[in-house]
């Protein structure tokens, strides 16, 4: 399914690429409307980081990408005034003192906010003078967001930006996204593996599985879509008769299944209902067993 909008931030139609003879985006299309937090989500391999390259004009491929409008690869120049990213991977010099990142990056960009960063900074252990290679990885982090959020711009593109984190510095880091970056003039696109982690942020999500989009949809419809049933073994048998698109064996005989479209009230009468998780409901799309 791909959700169509009004003046989209992204817009991608049949997005293909291929590296040898392995097709990392396969026909993906996809669009992306201002003010969302969007999750794309997929197993490694799937064609995540080839997308996001895709939209920030670092690699080329076949199909038609725009991004605020602009080609980003024939118009990269004026695109990148407009979108931050951070990589999964510090690429900050070791010897980068704290206040040379932040001269450096106001010297480069029109619409950094000295400040804003500075202020940033002040909420954390980082210390003008100090040095990267002083800097443990969360503060690394720290450093790279207080530069990125400074930044008034329309389009933040995170690639698993949390890795090798703790769960302290994760939850902070998103904290710190949603209270001091995040407007309804802004779009987030994050990539993670930590799926529980991020998606009570989430707007939207999309599943992206062998280079194309299996799921694309706001948060909202997937709590209305899809349904996890607990029942008991008496029930198993008649709950699949439902057609769930998985199940999960637990402990004592019971079984958990999940329904996608299936009536809510028909399905409370076999057992305890709940939304599913995104984490539970990637899994199964991801199985193969989402027709």
């Amino acid at each position: 399914m791909n959700v169509a909008v009004a003046n989209p931030v992204v817009s991608a139609h049949g997005l293909r690429k291929a590296y040898k003879k392995k097709l990392a985006l396969d026909g993906a299309s996809f669009e992306i409307a201002p003010g969302r937090i969007v999750g794309l989500i997929g197993p490694n391999g799937a064609g995540k980081t080839t997308a996001l390259k895709a939209i920030l004009g670092l690699t080329r491929f076949e199909g038609d990408l725009k991004v605020l409008g602009l080609d980003p690869c024939t118009q990269r120049d004026r695109l990148m005034n407009e979108v931050c990213f951070i990589a999964d991977v510090a690429v900050l010099p070791r010897w980068l003192r704290v206040r040379e990142a932040i001269d450096f990056v106001a010297g480069v960009h029109p619409r950094f906010d000295r400040a804003k960063c500075e202020r940033f900074i002040a909420n954390t252990q980082l210390r003008p003078g100090m040095r990267v290679r002083e800097m443990s990885k969360g503060m690394i982090v720290q450093l790279h967001l207080a530069l990125v959020m400074a930044i008034d711009a329309r389009l933040l593109v995170l690639d698993e930006p949390t890795l090798g984190l703790d769960i302290l510095y994760r939850k902070q880091f998103y904290q710190r996204l949603l209270e001091d970056y995040f407007d309804e003039e802004k779009t987030i696109i994050v990539t993670t593996h930590q799926v529980e982690e991020i998606e009570h942020i989430l707007t939207d999500v999309m599943f992206i599985r062998d280079g194309r989009i299996v799921l694309h949809a706001p948060m909202d419809e997937v709590g209305e879509r899809y349904t996890e049933v607990l029942v008991n073994a008496d029930r198993a048998d008649e709950a699949r008769a439902l057609q769930p698109i998985d199940e999960r064996a637990l402990p004592f005989g019971k079984t958990v299944l999940l329904f996608d479209g299936a009536p809510r009230e028909r399905l409370a009468q076999l057992g305890e209902t709940r939304v599913p998780g995104l984490a539970d409901l990637f899994v199964a799309i991801m199985k193969g067993t989402y027709a």
